[in-house]
């Protein structure tokens, strides 16, 4: 069953749009306030397909990832007490927000340049960030160092890489697809238990 080759060349399709940076810019916003779908899955192909403009589109990308974050930050900031709260202690998962505290008491800022930086939802600690009323200005430098570090390196591996590299990912885009599939599952199954 070829499911991510369909959307690949789909979406490598779509990456020329004239309007494919406004929608890459909604989607980083977007991604680190509330949308499950990571920048990368956009940034990457856009940046194959023009290379001579990738610089560009990880620049957009951090941007409004930031953006988004500082968003985040005054959603938790303002709305936790009020909002929040009751709707993760009634879906019981009130100790795994308490981890996440652990891990700004425990890390600091560091916690927030390590989410901005990996696969970790970022979102859950631009929420958080805002919660724990950490201070705002090392908030937005660990996020613009930790995001500004992925998409230029998304960008720059996709420049790098060139024509080749789009040939390779579209070889094994199913069963990068389904990887990743099987390790959201994965996730899934062990932060329930």
């Amino acid at each position: 069953m070829k499911i991510f080759t369909g959307m690949y060349d789909w979406v490598m399709t779509k990456v020329q749009h004239r309007h494919a940076p406004t929608y890459l810019a909604a989607l980083s916003f977007t991604e680190s306030v509330i949308f499950p779908i990571p920048p990368d899955v956009m940034l990457a192909p856009m940046s194959l397909a023009q290379t001579a403009k990738a610089w560009r589109y990880a620049t957009i990308t951090t941007i409004a990832s930031i953006i988004g974050g500082a968003l985040g930050y005054l959603l938790g900031y303002l709305l936790f007490d009020p909002l929040v709260v009751p709707v993760i202690e009634s879906m019981g998962k009130m100790d795994k927000f308490n981890l996440v505290v652990d891990w700004f008491e425990q890390y600091g800022v560091w916690v927030v340049f390590i989410a901005g930086f990996s696969p970790i939802p970022y979102k859950l600690f631009t929420v958080g960030a805002g919660v724990l009323s950490m201070a705002f200005l090392p908030f937005m430098l660990a996020s613009a160092v930790g995001r500004g570090m992925r998409f230029f390196l998304v960008a720059g591996l996709m420049v790098w890489g060139g024509a080749a590299m789009e040939q390779k990912l579209r070889q094994y885009v199913e069963v990068l697809g389904w990887l990743v599939v099987a390790l959201g599952v994965v996730l899934y199954l062990v932060l329930k238990h």
